[in-house]
């Protein structure tokens, strides 16, 4: 892992000099530059939407706004899917250049880069004349609103998730083994339904995109440390002796109870093994559960929260909220905001959750009696909402959160599989580079 730039002052150095030679780009022309502000709009005609999720969420978005365009005739969304591994560069991008649309989709992870860079339009007073107003979960609400680093909320929360357990229920009774709850049975079951000769692993662990958050939840759920910085808030854990031994237990399963292949696998490739049988064991999240079901029905396999420590403990990382933003740039705000709000409604919220096995936003779709059929999300909404399971808050609101845990680490994590780097001088690199962007943002915050 190479240590970043000051990524906050490379990018306000970057908008400076686009707005010094393009000043007039940079009034209310709806260009998508940094700055534009856009217009309500007569509240009909063509919008913009962009799913960060695209390929995975396209159906259910599809089908959302075929719903939203027969009930609002004189409005046509257009749909662009996007990778969730493109959509942060493709805003940056937007937004230096222009190009940005009415509506995206913006979660946790992206949104202080994105508010960072004046890009959103903050959403409180839509919210409050709205239908929605008091029908958003409240915990959500207030991860998106903390996300951002500022007191306004930028993007209505559709959905939640969290860490999941999955495992094969015909495996484990085969082998005479009961639900791994506890990290010791984890570790145990990994171990004993691996059969190399016959290319079965007891587990498959995420060295792809997508690993550092993966392989956080196992560390902070191991070691039982419940914050993500220490009592001054300067120094991250991250680093913590504890958590160091957590991972270097977890990197040692690679290519001994999990394939070799594991190294740049992402979830998509884990879920097919997983379902196809040659997997007994899978960390992923809430998103993945329809496609067991798909694959495998109800009986084949279960999806648990994260195991507990021996005294019953439990300990998870928080996971990015999902949700739509409503562009600072659009030239029809009226109309987006009507997809934003058709979005987060009862109806077509409890058919989002419904679809995508995640727990809905609307309070009103929470309570259909779909999530009691859906036992993994149930059981991921309790341990989420119960106030028994102590969650790590990550620092979402860090500009540079997304990059730190993805671009800058991954590459990093893989060495330590490989036994190319230590945990500890892993840990130690990353959490040098939190600690900074976390005093980098103290300091702008004044």
């Amino acid at each position: 892992m190479v240590k970043p730039p000051n990524r906050r002052l490379v990018t306000a150095a970057a908008l400076a000099c686009v707005l010094a030679l393009t000043a007039t780009a940079c009034g209310d022309d709806g260009s998508g530059m940094a700055g534009a502000q856009g217009a309500e709009g007569s509240g009909a005609g063509k919008i913009v939407f962009w799913d960060e999720n695209g390929g995975v969420r396209t159906a259910i978005w599809q089908e959302i706004i075929a719903d939203f365009e027969k009930a609002h005739p004189d409005i046509d969304v257009e749909y662009v899917g996007i990778a969730s591994t493109e959509a942060q560069s493709k805003y940056n991008t937007a937004i230096q250049g222009g190009g940005l649309p009415d509506v995206g989709g913006v979660g946790a992870a992206m949104l202080a880069g994105i508010t960072a860079q004046e890009a959103l339009e903050p959403l409180d007073d839509r919210i409050a004349g709205s239908s929605l107003k008091g029908k958003l979960n409240e915990a959500m609400t207030e991860n998106v609103r903390s996300a951002a680093g500022r007191d306004e909320l930028y993007t209505v929360p559709i959905s939640a998730t969290n860490g999941v357990l999955y495992y094969r229920t015909d495996q484990f009774e085969k082998a005479g083994l009961g639900e791994p709850d506890t990290w010791d049975e984890f570790y145990a079951a990994a171990e004993k339904l691996t059969d190399k000769p016959e290319n079965q692993f007891g587990y498959t662990i995420r060295g792809g995109p997508g690993s550092i958050a993966q392989a956080l939840d196992a560390m902070y759920g191991q070691s039982g440390i419940d914050s993500f910085w220490d009592a001054s808030g300067t120094r991250t854990t991250v680093d913590d002796p504890k958590n160091v031994a957590a991972l270097e237990k977890y990197a040692g399963l690679y290519r001994k109870a999990t394939p070799e292949a594991d190294l740049n696998n992402d979830f998509t490739k884990m879920v097919a093994q997983f379902d196809a049988g040659g997997i007994a064991m899978l960390n992923h999240n809430l998103g993945s559960y329809q496609d067991h079901v798909k694959a495998l029905g109800t009986d084949k396999f279960r999806g648990i929260p994260q195991p507990k420590l021996a005294d019953g403990t439990r300990v998870m990382v928080s996971n990015p909220v999902s949700g739509l933003g409503l562009m600072k740039t659009s030239e029809n705000k009226a109309a987006a905001w009507k997809f934003i709000e058709f979005a987060a409604s009862h109806a077509s919220n409890s058919k989002f959750g419904e679809s995508a096995g995640l727990i809905p936003a609307n309070e009103d779709a929470a309570k259909d009696p779909w999530l009691d059929k859906a036992e993994t999300t149930k059981l991921g909404a309790e341990a989420l909402f119960s106030g028994t399971t102590k969650i790590v808050q990550l620092p979402y609101y860090l500009p540079d959160w997304n990059t730190l845990s993805k671009a800058d680490s991954e590459a990093g994590f893989q060495k330590v599989l490989l036994g190319k780097t230590t945990a500890e001088e892993f840990l130690t690199t990353f959490a040098d580079a939190l600690d900074e962007a976390q005093a980098e943002w103290k300091e702008q915050q004044g």
